[in-house]
């Protein structure tokens, strides 16, 4: 949340996705904000207000994530009130005690099928000033020992979401690529990251499906090609009478962040095949203009149909 979206109603943000985020029996976006209370600041050091958080989760969102470089922004304190407040489960950081037992993976039930998050991240901007809270790393030893507990909790599908790669590149670094090929040796069963603040190309890599980045869903950036962005819809299958369970292909959906004054009033993202054919709508028509051509960019340069 940067500082020029303070000045909205963060409740409008998402409103559009609404039927998306609710649709999905399980909706997951990344919280890269801190709720560690006023005054409440934008980039570098975020502090978004409360009813936030609750806004997005009104749309449909069920789980938060919240291993990211901003998590601690404003400190152990800011990130401890954060986790405190948040209005629905989150994953990649633990409230207090034990090495391991608060960065578990989180793992849903849904549907006779046990869905388990791994979220985790490159680093953070600020040091954390007490041991707890604590921000689940990309360590190898520890994201290995968080794949093999959530098989052994029962869990049907291991869904890896690091926290990654370099800003602004639309292809992975060769971090990335390293830690897609050990992540499915480790027995995930797909990778879904964020972080470049673009969308990146993706891949399979042994049947794994592999998203690198989504890049942004809200933000206020205007640089090229950061409010272009991916949902990804998983969807799982768990056939009877034999119980086979299978992951099919992942579908991306491309959505657009609009800018006060673009297509409404205030920040709106939206679902840019919905919006395709309605140059119309625009309040400011060049901003349509702007979509379809990052759209056909970044879909040349990242390989994404």
């Amino acid at each position: 949340m940067h500082s020029g979206q303070l000045r909205y109603d963060s409740s409008d943000f998402l409103a559009e996705l609404g039927p998306l985020l609710s649709g999905a029996d399980i909706s997951v976006a990344n919280a890269e904000f801190t709720m560690a209370g006023p005054p409440y600041t934008g980039y570098p050091a975020f502090s978004a207000p409360d009813d936030y958080a609750s806004n997005v989760t009104e749309h449909g969102v069920d789980v938060l994530l919240t291993a990211n470089n901003h998590i601690l922004d404003k400190g152990s304190a800011g990130m401890r009130r954060t986790l405190d407040i948040l209005p629905v489960p989150f994953t990649g950081s633990g409230r207090d005690g034990g090495e391991f037992e608060s960065l578990n993976p989180l793992v849903l039930s849904c549907k006779g099928l046990r869905i388990a998050l791994v979220n985790f991240t490159y680093g953070t901007n600020m040091a954390a000033t007490s041991a707890w809270p604590a921000v689940n790393y990309m360590n190898r030893e520890r994201i290995s020992a968080q794949i093999a507990r959530a098989r052994k909790a029962g869990a049907d599908f291991v869904i890896a979401l690091p926290h990654w790669g370099t800003e602004y590149r639309l292809n992975p670094d060769g971090e990335q690529l390293r830690w897609a090929d050990f992540l499915v040796e480790c027995g995930v069963d797909a990778i879904v990251g964020a972080h470049p603040h673009v969308v990146q190309d993706t891949t399979f890599i042994k049947g794994v499906p592999v998203i690198y980045s989504m890049g942004n869903a809200v933000s206020n950036m205007s640089a090229p090609n950061t409010r272009l962005e991916l949902a990804v819809v998983l969807r799982m299958t768990n056939e009877r009478p034999f119980g086979k369970k299978e992951l099919l292909r992942p579908e991306l959906r491309f959505l657009w962040c609009t800018l006060p004054g673009r297509l409404k009033r205030t920040y709106c993202t939206i679902e840019v095949d919905k919006y395709l054919d309605k140059r119309n709508m625009w309040l400011t028509p060049s901003d349509w203009d702007d979509m379809v051509a990052t759209l056909g960019r970044v879909k040349a340069q990242t390989g994404i149909e």
